[in-house]
């Protein structure tokens, strides 16, 4: 079988393994950055700070696609003249249209990182720990119009530990992602693969977070929302405490539940030497953040605070 991968980071990186893993060839990659950068911008981006993935590509001499977009015509063209027997994709903008998803002489399959149907939509890694699951997991479908909502052709689950932020979550799919692709390739090559309807009735989607979730509430947040909220935004986006007029950076490794309990919002107790507070929540219980860091603005938004006051 000849597969052609489109992808994204970690997760493209993982499928190029495990589609070598299984032998089979993979025809070309087409990295999503090519969608969304000029050339010359994505060649800075190469040569300064190449990616695992992109190590990878010219590491096994992989033939690049080098489209605007999915689809494009010049990237129809790419995927007949290829002879693809299947598309593979992993993390990409791009909604695809059926004459792309139809070009393959298989089938499209897509990675998405969640067990559906639960947690559709763009990133589930946050959603997962935000909604203070135990399990998420990686599951492999048949491509269809609507996102996410293809037949199932496989599935792995994976577990979500207490300290596990949106990194390690990540970490732990798409190396799933690499051990599944594998075998998935292997038993649609010997055709013993039955794609499996979605359960609508257990399905749920979650859109992009809004980045209002980065300020932490203690008088409106229960403790367990906060720490949730801290883990599942690590690495995207930072959370912080306000504190007077300042701001504090929340270091997701460092924060706990402590036996203390207070009147929500408080601030129980600190310690300067560990640049640590501990701040009573909602439902009473305080949570102990050591490792702060002060937000600094950049000179140009000082200026534009400054003028802003004046």
């Amino acid at each position: 079988m000849k597969i052609v991968i489109l992808g994204k980071g970690e997760m493209l990186a993982n499928l190029i393994e495990g589609v070598a893993d299984s032998g089979f060839e993979i025809a070309g990659v087409f990295r999503n950055e090519r969608t969304s950068m000029s050339k010359f911008k994505l060649f800075l981006q190469d040569f300064f700070k190449s990616s695992p993935e992109v190590t990878l590509i010219k590491t096994r001499k992989i033939h690049e696609i080098k489209c605007k977009s999915a689809n494009s015509e010049e990237f129809k063209r790419e995927i007949l003249k290829l002879n693809a027997d299947i598309i593979l994709v992993g993390t990409w903008r791009e909604k695809l249209k059926k004459e792309i998803i139809d070009l393959p002489t298989i089938a499209t399959i897509n990675a998405h990182p969640s067990l559906l149907p639960k947690y559709r939509g763009p990133n589930p890694y946050i959603q997962t720990i935000l909604h203070g699951e135990t399990q998420s997991g990686i599951t492999f479908h048949l491509m269809t119009t609507e996102l996410d909502k293809g037949p199932i052709l496989a599935q792995q689950k994976v577990d979500i530990q207490p300290f596990d932020t949106a990194k390690e979550l990540k970490e732990k799919t798409v190396f799933q992602a690499r051990l599944l692709i594998c075998e998935l390739l292997k038993r649609l090559n010997a055709g013993i693969v039955e794609p499996i309807e979605q359960d609508e009735s257990n399905s749920s989607y979650y859109g992009n977070i809004s980045g209002d979730e980065r300020i932490l509430d203690f008088k409106n947040m229960a403790s367990t929302e906060i720490l949730n909220t801290i883990r599942a935004l690590h690495p995207y986006l930072p959370t912080y405490i306000t504190c007077g007029n300042f701001f504090l950076i929340v270091n997701p490794y460092k924060a706990r539940l402590t036996k203390k309990t207070g009147a929500a919002g408080k601030i129980i107790s600190k310690y300067a030497k560990t640049r640590s507070l501990t701040i009573a929540c909602k439902d009473g219980k305080a949570i102990k953040m050591s490792g702060l860091k002060l937000y600094r603005f950049s000179p140009l938004t000082r200026l534009f605070i400054k003028l802003l006051k004046f």
